[in-house]
């Protein structure tokens, strides 16, 4: 294969300026777009590939990206000629999305794994599956509450209803990528291959992408394969609105683990479409991993370090829409501890020679919610949004500002207009929402004011402390230790929370997340706790595994949030940095875990009661033991003879320490 340079800096974002624009006839006068003329430069895995699906597909011209700067400003400006994006003028090279309303959020029910065998990918339920809606165009689906399988023969079925010419009108663009930093022992390569423009400058802040990684894959094909398609070819007799293409009525996301794929149908919203990132990094990236063993979670990383300068790293597993972009951006409000970002959302984690776990962040931007997102609940985020950033269904002004519930409540306080994410004129008198509330930001991770210095060390940082954690208004204390890491994983496997709009859910209804990842596991979520149960062992330094819940409401659940949470969390992590150096003095063994003493807790400065503060680490006997046996009833129902015995004997031991307490 001949080797591949690129003068461009293609994660470069300074100093983009105006002057810096390609006129008119070069802007859109993309490289030559036949697939034969390209495909000489290739790897021929990759050329393979692209043959494969462009015969399929049959788009009229294929684009090979790069991953330039040059590159990304015509794409930006095609999008913008084109409609589907407009200029924030407010902002430094920020950019307006608004998607077709019935393409907002990932689609759990849409969303499946195929393998042969049906146990690989989940459990057995004990009373049989979900009952399909057949508006879900997709034959035999196999549904559970631990995810959906499909039969590869059914899969055949559903993708020769979809893909054959679903590219015709469209250029198919080659995006290829790095999970983690390019060559790091942890990270890996993927391929995507997408008809949206939208999704390739989407996927250039969130991944490493440029043609440098091709070296890294050569003609074996080492690279996690990965297809989307709007589902829309031209011409067409759909109604296109907001210049948005997708067709919610067959979307569909495939995960291929067999053959290391992902095909993605009909959907261009973020979790649906930028396939390196739930996708791959998590679904796939779950099997990967067990196959590797390591770990690709659900968590944030972050970096914390004491008065005395002494680091530690944590990594945390929220749902969607918890906290863990506002945990892993922190501002302490406790003067000496000083909290850095290494990732938001995923890590992948991996054992050393030396027995540490070691993690990166395989992204390389922020896919962050926006409502709720503000100045006094995250100013990282705010500073990290303020250039090189796609928003995406939030309502802006007619001047090109951004807004969204939860911002700034005097930009509205006086019956300004605005145009919301539906295009429509608001004002806070309006009865729907300004932005919708999975409204997104896609933002470079080196722009975050306080980015790790080890963000990218491809080794990894090492990991001291785990923690997981939920909405739960009712019941559950601020913080508690696992008793050792079978104990914690079981913490892990039994989180439940409040349904967030990450998804389509309705509602605040409890439901189960195990590791905040129900909606990712890639294979059988009994295997899964096996997978974790298996790494401990001797000469590795396991790190401790906590459990926490920043809402916890008053009055049984009914009343207001207990404690002030965002930069006041830094008094819980540092309860969790000192016990991660084994300090006994400040902890009690308790049916649920080990708690902190009342007094270990820092409270100074707190406009907090001592009566709120036993409220927010009481114990309800009888509420924990519902809680017991509707783990034991939900390890019954959908895990079934997959659970593996050390769980069951968790949920028994737990049970009786209730009984005894």
């Amino acid at each position: 294969m001949a080797s591949i340079s690129s003068d461009h800096q293609h994660r470069h974002y300074e100093n983009v300026t105006d002057e810096h624009v390609l006129d008119d006839d070069k802007l859109l006068k993309l490289r030559n777009a036949t697939y034969h003329s390209n495909l000489t430069k290739l790897p021929k895995s990759i050329q393979d590939y692209i043959e494969e699906k462009a015969k399929v597909c049959q788009p009229d011209a294929i684009h090979i990206c790069d991953g330039s700067i040059e590159e990304n400003r015509a794409f930006l400006q095609a999008l913008q000629k084109n409609g589907v994006i407009q200029k924030l003028e407010q902002l430094n090279n920020c950019w307006l999305a608004l998607t077709d309303p019935k393409d907002v959020a990932r689609v759990e029910s849409r969303t499946f794994i195929s393998t042969k065998n049906l146990l690989d990918t989940i459990p057995q339920p004990q009373h049989g599956f979900k009952e399909i809606d057949p508006s879900l165009n997709l034959r035999n689906l196999k549904c559970t509450a631990l995810g959906n399988w499909m039969s590869p023969e059914d899969l055949d079925y559903e993708l020769g209803r979809r893909l054959p010419g679903c590219m015709k009108g469209r250029t198919m663009y080659v995006v290829p990528y790095s999970m983690g930093p390019v060559g790091g022992p942890i990270s890996k390569i993927g391929v995507e291959l997408t008809d949206s423009l939208y999704v390739v400058c989407n996927m250039r802040i969130m991944t490493r992408m440029g043609i440098d990684v091709f070296e890294k894959i050569g003609d074996h094909g080492n690279f996690v394969k990965c297809l989307h398609t709007v589902g829309v070819p031209l011409p067409t007799q759909r109604t296109i609105v907001n210049n948005w293409p997708c067709n919610p009525e067959m979307t569909m996301i495939a995960h291929l683990p067999e053959k290391n794929e992902v095909i993605s149908f009909g959907s261009g919203y973020g979790g649906n479409s930028l396939l390196g990132k739930k996708c791959f990094a998590l679904r796939l990236g779950s099997i990967i991993a067990k196959r590797e063993g390591w770990l690709a979670e659900h968590m944030l990383i972050l970096g914390i370090t004491n008065p005395q300068g002494v680091k530690k790293y944590i990594a945390a597993a929220f749902p969607s829409a918890c906290g863990k972009t506002n945990l892993a951006m922190m501002t302490p409000t406790v003067p000496g501890w000083k909290i850095e970002c290494v990732g938001d959302d995923i890590a992948w984690m991996k054992f050393n020679e030396k027995g540490e776990l070691r993690a990166i962040n395989p992204e390389n931007g922020f896919f962050g919610v926006c409502p709720g997102t503000s100045n006094s609940t995250n100013p990282i985020a705010m500073k990290t949004i303020q250039k090189h950033t796609i928003f995406t269904n939030v309502a802006h002004t007619p001047d090109g500002e951004v807004y969204w519930e939860g911002m700034d409540d005097n930009m509205v306080a006086h019956g300004e207009h605005l145009i919301s994410w539906k295009g429509k004129d608001w004002t806070k008198e309006s009865k729907e929402p300004a932005a919708h509330p999975n409204s997104r930001f896609t933002s470079p991770a080196e722009q975050c004011p306080i980015i790790d210095p080890n963000w990218e060390s491809p080794e990894g940082v090492p990991i001291s402390a785990i923690v997981f954690g939920g909405r739960r208004p009712q019941g559950v204390p601020l913080i508690y230790e696992s008793f050792d890491w079978e104990h914690g994983v079981f913490v892990g496997a039994s989180i439940r929370s409040e349904a967030t709009a990450a998804a389509e859910h309705k509602g605040k209804v409890i439901m189960h997340d195990p590791f905040a990842m129900r909606p990712f596991f890639g294979y059988n979520f009994g295997e899964y706790c096996r997978h974790w149960l298996s790494l401990n062992k001797d000469g590795r330094k396991m790190p401790k595994i906590f459990n926490v819940n920043w809402f916890r409401k008053s009055n049984n659940g009914q009343g207001s949030f207990l404690w002030p949470g965002f930069g006041e969390n830094i008094r819980v992590l540092e309860w969790i940095f000192k016990r991660t150096d084994g300090d006994e003095s400040i902890a009690q063994k308790t049916p649920i875990g080990i708690l902190p003493t009342l007094d270990s807790l820092d409270t100074n400065g707190l406009d907090i009661t001592k009566e709120q503060i036993k409220e927010l680490f009481s114990l309800d006997k009888n509420f924990l033991l519902d809680e017991v046996q509707e783990i034991r009833k939900y390890f019954d129902e959908y895990v079934g003879e997959s659970t593996p015995s050390e769980i069951s004997m968790q949920i028994d031991q737990f049970n009786e320490r209730l009984k005894n307490y």
